[in-house]
């Protein structure tokens, strides 16, 4: 994974020409569920607070993804400051055009403090920004890749005779969720037919990503009902989580027009795999060369997995293994996550690495099975549902605390074919649910803490918090089936 060529960077100057024959530019930051908020504006606008900002609502980070405002109150957006604006900047360089809407001009923004004019700690772009800059110190950069699985569901009608979609969410309130039915049924990953059955959706999906700059490096089906995978483009770690967080974006844009539900829940289906979100890292110098290849075999490593590994890259594991499960509200962040994170599906469930190991939460991809330009790790605990952005800064947060502590990594590799939660298995059980990971991740002296400080500990993990409320007084439909009649 080397380094990519940087893009010419674009300049307030350089706007009036760029933006010539446009009248509006649209403009969209992130939330803490990673969800794009923002509007559409005039060209005049845009252009007279491309450089300093503008103020936009900060109830963006005081209410969840159904804008419902968070059961306990939280610093960055409450009632006692009104919902404050705070300062969305536009980045320059995240330039592109919307294809399926006129070839709109689009930024991404990011969101600062008006009274400090630091990044609002909650914001994730900023998130990732203030990680890298850690690793810029040693003169290090981070390259990164992103996998995305999710199932596709055909949208329903109000009637069999109506063409016109009453839409997903509000059908499933009235309906039963297997009453979905689901794009293609069966189990067929790596199939060069099922795509067929949708072809213009299936290339519109691949072409609208070109155009809007979150190139697909590998688009196919994965098993499971209407399931499919895309892994995008590697780059420099926060353009990469950029593309991560507007790959979401094209499809839902794009299957909107085929009356398609793409559904990026970590486990929609009972009994079927779950959408894996997986991310791959890796540690360039300022030539993009590879530093997480050691040159050469190391005869006298700890374990035969890591003979090809670094020093560097040996603590930036070790740092990602120990910090793991202090993290997890980041990388599992919903209640549906934990569904996922179970037994016998080739998800993992323990702190677990290992050369080439796919069941493991690290897998180790280095020589003699890759190119030394291609060393990397692939995180594998994240789900499609997760915040690119706070898989990102947790992955690299963690990574850096194993180097600058030069910590040692903590639990033997898993071994080929050995079960991930099997009794040859040395690693920490992860957390089983939400409500468990976020106690970890908020309590006193977490790994979490130490690497993003409290405020931003204090803001996520009231926010999945309210998620936890919200659950504990939901009443299922497995609830009403179990024991409508029984008790």
């Amino acid at each position: 994974m080397g380094q990519q060529e940087k893009e010419p960077e674009i300049t307030v100057e350089q706007l009036p020409d760029l933006l010539a024959n446009d009248n509006a530019v649209k403009l969209a930051g992130v939330d803490v569920d990673g969800q794009l908020r923002g509007k559409l504006v005039s060209k005049k606008k845009f252009l007279s607070i491309a450089k300093s900002g503008f103020g936009f609502c900060s109830v963006i980070f005081g209410w969840d993804m159904h804008d419902m405002t968070y059961v306990r109150e939280l610093k960055v957006s409450n009632k006692e400051n009104g919902y404050r604006d705070i300062i969305a900047v536009p980045d320059l360089q995240s330039y592109r055009r919307i294809p399926w809407e006129d070839n709109v001009p689009f930024f991404l923004v990011s969101f600062f403090d008006p009274d400090t004019k630091n990044s609002v700690s909650a914001c994730p772009r900023g998130l990732v920004k203030a990680q890298l800059e850690k690793f810029k110190t040693i003169n290090v950069g981070a390259m990164a890749g992103a996998e995305y699985e999710f199932y596709q569901f055909k949208s329903p009608s109000n009637n069999q005779n109506d063409s016109l979609t009453s839409g997903t969410a509000a059908f499933l309130q009235q309906n039963p969720p297997h009453s979905l039915p689901a794009l293609t049924e069966g189990m067929f990953g790596y199939s060069l037919t099922r795509p067929v059955h949708n072809s213009g959706y299936y290339y519109d999906v691949f072409n609208s990503c070109e155009a809007f700059r979150c190139n697909i490096e590998g688009w196919h089906t994965e098993s499971g009902p209407g399931v499919y995978e895309a892994a995008l483009e590697f780059g420099e770690a926060a353009q990469m989580a950029d593309r991560a967080s507007l790959f979401k974006y094209v499809v839902k844009s794009v299957a909107t027009k085929y009356d398609i539900t793409p559904c990026f829940m970590a486990k929609p289906k009972q009994g079927l795999p779950g959408n894996s979100g997986h991310m791959h890292i890796s540690l360039v110098n300022h030539r993009g060369e590879n530093l997480l290849f050691r040159g050469g075999k190391d005869e006298k490593a700890q374990y035969s997995d890591i003979e090809s590994l670094s020093d560097l890259g040996r603590h930036f594991l070790a740092g990602i293994l120990e910090g793991l499960p202090d993290v997890m509200p980041m990388v599992a962040p919903t209640i549906n996550s934990y569904k996922r994170l179970v037994e016998n599906f080739w998800a993992p469930v323990t702190v677990s690495w290992g050369l080439e190991h796919r069941a493991a939460s690290i897998r180790l991809i280095a020589p003699p099975t890759c190119k030394p330009a291609a060393t990397r790790f692939e995180i594998r605990v994240p789900g499609a549902d997760a915040n690119p952005y706070y898989v990102m800064a947790a992955m690299l947060a963690l990574g850096w605390r194993g180097i600058e502590k030069k910590l040692e990594i903590p639990c033997p590799p898993l071994g080929k074919g050995e079960e991930v939660g099997g009794e040859s298995d040395k690693g920490v059980r992860l957390a089983k649910n939400l409500k468990e990971a976020n106690d970890r991740f908020t309590r006193t002296g977490s790994i979490a803490r130490e690497v993003f400080g409290d405020e931003f500990v204090d803001h996520f993990g009231g926010t999945r918090e309210h998620e936890i409320r919200l659950w504990d007084e939901a009443v299922t439909d497995w609830e009403m089936k179990r024991y409508i009649e029984t008790v």
